[in-house]
């Protein structure tokens, strides 16, 4: 075994032994502590008391009975009416006045309170003509019933819904081409067959006026009627338009046809 293995080994015996002998002191000390100082106690206990019994007592309330007093009820002293009223004390102003005390008269102002009654105002009388003013418009492109008095150039015959004698009306012949107005009336279709209804017919119109394609049967057409259909085709590539060199080179529009039985 080397030199300082043995020594390490005593050191460690040394430190084991210390430590055994510090624990056995505190541990010796602690144990004297507690049979010198521990909690005193009678030996033996003293008897127990007995409890202490409390009544407790109300009292009565000691209460005043009021005796009443013989005597007179309070009354007012007879009043002798034969006698004039005399006054206590006058409300008397130290001036005198010569003339009447009075006021002016209230009158209305913007700081016043009286009432000026206020004429009720009456409503003027609604033109009727007013609630629809579209046709004194320069817009023709409006579909909608007008009825103005005086319809602007714009509203000229073509204009279907407004307020001319040649534009759409029920049982007659119409056609609308914006911004066109047809030259003369509108050729009649010459048919035979015994069937009524409407015929709606596309044409295409140049700037010259003159219907270049007439195709019936167009939205709004009500019978299907091959007669009537190639009637209203050949009046339409007889209407005529005003000429426009303002126009599109090939414009569309509709010519509308109503067949009745003859």
């Amino acid at each position: 075994m080397q030199p300082y293995q043995r020594t390490r080994e005593a050191r460690e015996k040394r430190a084991n032994v210390t430590g055994i002998l510090v624990t056995l002191l505190f541990h010796a000390l602690v144990l004297v502590v507690f049979l010198t100082c521990g909690l005193p106690y009678l030996d033996p206990p003293p008897p127990e008391r007995t409890s202490l019994l409390i009544e407790f007592q109300e009292e009565e309330d000691a209460r005043t009975v009021l005796t009443p007093k013989v005597g007179r009820q309070p009354q007012a002293e007879e009043v002798d009416v034969t006698k004039p009223v005399e006054l206590v004390q006058k409300a008397e102003s130290p001036y005198v006045n010569d003339r009447p005390n009075t006021t002016p008269a209230t009158r209305p102002d913007d700081h016043g309170d009286v009432d000026v009654p206020v004429p009720p105002v009456e409503d003027p009388p609604l033109d009727p003509r007013a609630s629809f003013p579209g046709m004194g418009k320069k817009d023709d492109s409006a579909t909608t019933p007008h009825s103005a008095s005086e319809p602007s150039e714009g509203f000229k015959a073509g204009q279907p819904d407004g307020n001319t004698r040649e534009g759409k009306t029920e049982g007659s012949a119409n056609a609308h081409v914006k911004g066109r107005n047809v030259v003369g009336s509108l050729p009649k279709p010459s048919y035979n067959a015994q069937v009524e209804g409407t015929v709606v017919v596309q044409v295409k119109v140049d700037q010259y006026g003159q219907v270049t394609e007439a195709v019936p049967g167009a939205e709004g057409t009500t019978v299907t009627d091959k007669t009537l259909w190639n009637a209203a085709r050949n009046a339409a590539l007889k209407a005529h338009f005003n000429q426009d060199a303002n126009a599109p080179a090939m414009q569309t529009g509709t010519i509308t046809y109503i067949f009745k039985l003859k």
